[in-house]
């Protein structure tokens, strides 16, 4: 995606949940956040794959404006040596909406589909599940961009010795590989399911 496809997609999100966008140093932040040295997934890369997924699923969405939104804040704070990014993420992207004047159902639900990136579990909501869904979307992905993200988060690990992280790697992939179904949204699951299990096989092998 473009830089200026990327805008638009932003000033989109926002206008679709009938705010005024906020001033460009918010976007300029969140730019800034994606664009950090220590990513090498979580990037701009997979920001991007996200916001054109979506755009490929948006008929299939309740409230499209608020799955954006939650996918541009979903990995805004991300440090690997934490385990609260998704709470901190979720939380600037409650009080971003709140200051946009948003309204206030529409920000606590925004907030909900941030913190359902944390795959603890399969959530119920429709909007929820297409949201983990598009995130997920790189496991199905075609095998060479499926290496690519495994050296990427590899990357992003580098300062776990292998003994530690190979097993820790196994258990994490092996546990999608274990749901009955990794997607719940039936288009993307008629889409990905296959190969992701092919990939995820590999991984853990």
């Amino acid at each position: 995606m473009q830089a200026d496809a990327r805008h638009v997609a932003w000033l989109d999100a926002w206008q679709g949940l009938g705010v005024q966008p906020p001033g460009d140093a918010l976007f300029d932040g969140l730019i800034a956040r994606y664009s950090e040295p220590h990513r090498a997934y979580h990037t701009l890369q997979h920001l991007d794959e996200c916001l054109e997924a979506l755009a490929r699923q948006a008929r299939q969405a309740n409230r499209p404006a608020e799955i954006a939104l939650a996918l541009w804040f979903h990995d805004a704070i991300y440090d690997v040596h934490r385990h609260d990014n998704e709470e901190r993420s979720a939380d600037w992207a409650l009080q971003a909406l709140r200051d946009a004047g948003a309204d206030a159902h529409a920000a606590q639900r925004v907030h909900a589909l941030v913190m359902a990136t944390r795959h603890q579990a399969q959530p119920q909501e429709a909007d929820a599940q297409l949201l983990v869904d598009i995130d997920l979307s790189i496991l199905g992905a075609p095998a060479p961009r499926f290496a690519e993200y495994e050296q990427q988060i590899r990357f992003e690990y580098a300062h776990v010795p292998p003994e530690v992280f190979e097993p820790r790697r196994r258990q994490i992939l092996g546990s999608f590989l274990a749901r009955n179904s990794l997607y719940l949204t039936p288009s993307i699951r008629a889409r990905l399911e296959a190969q992701a299990r092919v990939n995820l096989q590999r991984a853990v092998a």
